[in-house]
This record gives structure tokens, sequence and C-alpha cells, in this order.
């Protein structure tokens, strides 16, 4: 599993923006609002607001006021608007062009090096534009209080605003341009930004503060952390953190809705996101390996384990492909306590596994399990999982060496993986490997 998220955010940074300094350019937006800008501001930015197809149902407005520019005999006339839907806009009407609309997040921005926004909306219905965020973020799935926010500017098709949150998280939030709280909305976290060159970036908390959030979940393992780091985001959302530990162990989190959703020792985390960098994972993988070995030979078998890939849990079980010294491999399955099972990749199948690490595949355990069901012709040289029955018990479906019809063995596989029986293919129907047919 890679992020999808570097490739992403390299992107997002290079971005070519129009950023929401653009309204310094624009008329001040000083003093109290009067009756007259409200009564203009009802009449005219309607219309303004219907011609930018904004999501908008306007329940106040205010003209700003109008800058003329005598040279380019054109000129400019600003207002603002609250919105039934949640969030005002400053709007920017030109004889030289089509309008413009900014979120009141961008509006009440400053320019940089300035401490005031140079048009920051006034209006009652505007007082708190980062209360709009709250839910879309949600709809985002990150778990985020909006503390402080900011504009950072407009691509031609997106919005993109910086939102520090309650406990130190920031994002970067990617909205529609113009902006409409109802459709697609994305958070990428400000982290992923924080090594890559371009036009996007946090500024509102800095690195550390946000890596602070990794001694909550660092918290769920009794890991005193020592080291920190964003590791990415997966295609399903999800954001990945690497702590490691002073007791010289380390883990990697997934964080889903702001809450941990799985973790992994960095023995077992080589396969998440490029596995963990903070800890010596070699050593941490040479030490599990050793576990496993001890494991197996505990279950019946003499693998002296290389290298192993994990499953996802099933309940409390850890279920493990394991790849031996020697060439052969398996499947364990280990449970919290008590005994557990090994089965060579042949009969690993039947249980629902299919070894990858594995490249050759022992079939003689189905082998064998055909001559206890009084089929001595045939040396197995392929298999199928086919399904369960009724009854619950699971069909694997056998091809022969010597290029004959094969088989289906029928298994139970509770408390263990037994064969029960076995049809030849002729009569048993659904065959579809090679030669079967």
């Amino acid at each position: 599993m890679r992020s999808r998220a570097i490739g992403l955010v390299a992107a997002l940074a290079a971005a070519v923006l129009v950023p929401a300094a653009a309204l310094s350019q624009g008329k001040k937006g000083g003093g109290e609002i009067t009756e007259a800008q409200r009564k203009q501001g009802m009449a005219e930015a309607p219309a303004v607001v219907q011609t930018l197809g904004l999501a908008c149902n306007v329940t106040d407005a205010r003209f700003v006021g109008k800058q003329e520019d005598k040279k380019a005999k054109t000129s400019s006339s600003y207002y603002e608007v609250a919105c039934q839907q949640g969030m005002g806009f400053i709007l920017q009407s030109s004889t030289a062009g089509a309008p413009v609309a900014f979120t009141c997040i961008e509006a009440n921005t400053p320019p940089e090096g300035a401490k005031e926004a140079s048009l920051p909306c006034k209006l009652p219905a505007n007082s708190d534009p980062k209360a709009a965020l709250t839910p879309m973020l949600q709809k985002a799935g990150v778990a985020c209080t909006p503390e402080r926010v900011r504009g950072i500017g407009q691509g031609k098709t997106q919005t993109y605003l910086e939102v520090a949150c309650q406990g130190g998280d920031g994002y970067v939030v990617l909205a529609s341009a113009p902006f409409d709280p109802a459709k697609p909305v994305e958070a990428q976290n400000c982290l992923a930004y924080d090594d890559v060159q371009g036009n996007v970036k946090c500024v509102l908390t800095d690195k550390a503060s946000r890596l602070a959030v990794v001694d909550k979940f660092a918290a769920t393992t009794q890991c005193a952390v020592k080291d920190r780091r964003y590791v990415g985001m997966s295609k399903d959302g999800a954001s990945f953190f690497e702590a490691s530990c002073q007791d010289g162990k380390g883990y990697m989190y997934k964080i889903v809705n702001g809450q941990v959703a799985q973790n992994w020792d960095c023995a077992k985390a080589q396969g998440v996101l490029g596995g963990c960098e903070l800890t010596d994972a070699r050593q941490a993988q040479s030490e599990q390996a050793g576990l496993y070995t001890r494991l197996a030979k505990a279950a019946g078998s003499n693998c002296d384990v290389d290298r192993y890939a994990l499953f996802p849990m099933q309940g409390q079980q850890e279920v493990v492909e394991l790849v031996c010294k020697d060439g052969s491999g398996g499947v364990g399955i280990f449970p919290a306590s008590g005994k557990g099972q090994y089965l060579d990749c042949g009969r690993a199948l039947v249980a629902g596994y299919k070894c990858g690490l594995n490249t050759k595949i022992d079939y003689s355990s189905l082998t064998a399990d055909l001559k206890k069901n009084n089929v001595q012709s045939c040396v197995v040289s392929n298999s199928r999982l086919m399904a369960k029955t009724q009854k619950g018990t699971t069909l694997v479906e056998v091809a022969c060496s010597d290029g004959l019809k094969g088989y289906v063995l029928e298994y139970n596989t509770t408390p263990a993986v037994t064969a029960i029986g076995a049809t030849g293919c002729a009569f048993a129907g659904g065959c579809k490997l090679p030669g079967n047919t």
C-alpha cells in the first residue's frame, strides 16, 4: 500500500493560484454599514451571485464601494453577501470582465506582510465564517474543530483554505471554485506540505505542533515517544503516523476521524506505506521472525522463519504467511493464547489464505489428503478454491500431474483443516483447472 497523497500534494503545491490578497487592490471597506449600503447591496448583489452561479441564497448584502480606473476606462463594484448556506462572500463586479467571488475566509485573510485584511466581511451573519467548515471537514473524514483559518488562494476549479484545529492538527482544505459547501471537499494534512516546494503551505501552526498529536496515538500502545513522523494518506482517506519509542520499539498508526483505527509494531509494518523509518526495522523484523519460528514449531512445523507478511487480523488471532529458510513456506494461524496452526501453502488455500511471498507451492499435503480418501493415483500439481457448501464445508479443486482429470476435495475447516471426502471432476461438476474440464 503506497500513499496516494505524495503525487497529489506535489501537484497541488505547484498549483497556480489567485491569492486572496488580490482583494488588497480593491476598494477599502472601512466604516459602519449604512442602510443605504444594505439597500443598494440587496438590489444589485443577487444578480452578481446569479451570474457567478454561487450556491448562495442571499439573506443580507451591502454595497462596499466602487473603484474607477480612468486610464483603462473600467470600473469595479464590490459587494458583501451573507448566504443562507452559511459561508458569505465578497464579490467583485467589473466592467472589464467576469465577476469574481472570494469567501469571507479569503476576504478576512490579510495580504502577506500586512496585519489587517483590506476588504474584510462585516455583515453580522458573516462574523464567524470558519463555522461553515466544520460540517465540510466531517464530510472529508477529518475530526477537526477549526480554531483559525486563512485563505490560500484559488485555482481554476478549486478554492484552497488552511485550517488550524483545536488540539494542534492542521489541514489544507480543497473545495470547489466558486466555493460550494455541497460539492465534494478534500482535506490534506498540513504535514504533507511541509517538505514540498510550492505555492501551497501551512503557516497557522508549525510542524512540531502538528506532529505533537502523535503522542496521543502512541499512548494507545504505551509508547513513550522519542520521535514522530507523518507517513502519508491511503486511498480510503486514512492518515498514517509513525512513532519511535524510548525503549527502542516503534509503531505505525492508522488514523480515521482522529482516532487510532489500527496499529502495527514496526516489525510488522513493512507493507504499510513503505514501513517504519524512525526505528531499526531490520532488527525488529529479525526478532519477530524468531517469535514466528517458535510459534510455528509449537504448531508442529519445522519452519525456521526467514521472512513473513501479515494477513488482516481475524478477531483475536494473527494470520501470517511465513517463508522458511529452507525454501518452504506456509501460513501460521496464531491465536492470542493457546496452540496455533501451521498450514503449508497448498492447505492454506482451504482456510481462505493464498500465499504470495512463497513462489513455489508445495501440494504434497493435498496429495496426502487424496490418499486418505482412497485416491492413490493423483499427485496434485495445482489447486483452486471453489466454494463453501450449505453445511459449512469448503470445496477445493485439484489437478493431477499426469494430466488426467482431477478431483474436488471437501474439507472441514474447524477446529482444524481436515479432508472428509474426494469426488472426481467428471462427477462433481464445476471444475475449471486445465485438464479437469
